[in-house]
């Protein structure tokens, strides 16, 4: 196989970006896109040098399929690409339920194919910084605030936005969860729009997670503490400080500590995702984000949602917000 033929499902925000990555990509070829809206999948697929084509024509045109549709139809388009024995990658999150989840772990196994979750960070040049500089966190704050934009408001802002930063905590907490407290409110959307999660795992990490869409600017900051060191984050300007006793230069009048600044140049993440999920097809490398690292992402998502269900009827019945 020379060149894998991916087709892109779901032609909106995020599958125009994989369709113009595939149609660039020098070990696959764009095989075409698909969307329910034809007219919309037409004028991906023009931009990207490929063609529009109904969902079942495209399964049987691709080795691949890249699925960017909603999420409530991931588990619908993913499971049919499966079945049919096509490798997937599958935006974030995996599926809208854990069964679902589930069951397309199981047909990917099944049919003996490659099945990869979406959560775009863990390709980045920051979770590289991060995590060969800090692998036991004791707590981590993780702050995600954005103006408010219509996209992506079909889902709450934790499938939206806190879910990266849940990925990306769970990624270095090596710790199944004990329990999670959380608040939101929805302002601007039917669901949610801001939200703050503490969650607390079983080894004793606590993190605490803050995403919010109706911001007036845009805010990515991390602290992480550990045994290791202190660490402070700010991805906007990609700069990263950290104390401890293994790097850095020396810093006086703290008993053997150690500082050390940096900032890291960013790579194409999405181009970085689709290697990887190209290499694990045609080369055998291992998936960075299995469907099992998609499920524990979900089911920390869904976690989250649950308690925040349960505040909010707390606070309705205390009288502090009004009944929808």
């Amino acid at each position: 196989m020379s060149k894998l033929r991916v087709g892109v499902a779901g032609a909106g925000h995020f599958g125009r970006f994989h369709a113009l990555k595939l149609a660039a990509s020098k070990r696959a070829t764009l095989a075409g896109v698909y969307d329910l809206n034809p007219e919309r999948a037409a004028l991906v697929a023009r931009e990207a040098g490929s063609v529009p084509m109904g969902f079942e024509a495209l399964l049987a045109a691709c080795d691949a399929l890249v699925v960017a549709a909603p999420a409530e139809a991931h588990f619908e388009l993913a499971g049919a690409a499966l079945r049919a024995g096509k490798h997937v990658l599958v935006e974030k999150p995996i599926a809208a339920t854990l069964a679902e989840a589930d069951a397309l772990a199981a047909l990917a196994t099944e049919h003996r194919v490659i099945l990869q979750v979406g959560h775009l960070l863990r390709y980045s040049a920051e979770h590289k910084a991060i995590s060969e500089r800090m692998s036991r966190p004791l707590y981590l704050d993780c702050v995600r605030i954005a103006p408010f934009k219509p996209r992506g408001t079909d889902v709450s802002v934790i499938l939206d936005l806190m879910i990266h930063d849940l990925d990306f905590v769970l990624s270095l907490v090596d710790s199944e969860i004990e329990s999670v407290d959380a608040v939101g409110a929805p302002v601007a959307s039917e669901h949610e729009d801001i939200a703050n999660a503490r969650v607390r795992f079983v080894n004793g990490c606590v993190a605490t997670i803050t995403a919010s869409r109706i911001s007036l600017k845009t805010e990515r900051k991390m602290r992480l503490f550990s045994q290791e060191g202190y660490m402070s984050v700010d991805f906007a300007s990609r700069k990263l400080m950290m104390i401890g006793r293994e790097r850095g230069f020396p810093l006086p009048g703290t008993g053997g500590g150690r500082i050390e600044e940096i900032t890291w140049k960013e790579h194409d993440t999405l181009e970085a995702e689709h290697a990887a999920f190209v290499a694990s097809i045609l080369d055998g490398a291992p998936v960075v984000v299995d469907a099992a690292a998609g499920r524990r992402a979900l089911a920390a998502a869904l976690m989250v949602a649950g308690s925040m269900s349960n505040s909010r009827a707390t606070a309705e019945a205390s009288g502090l917000i009004r009944s929808a």
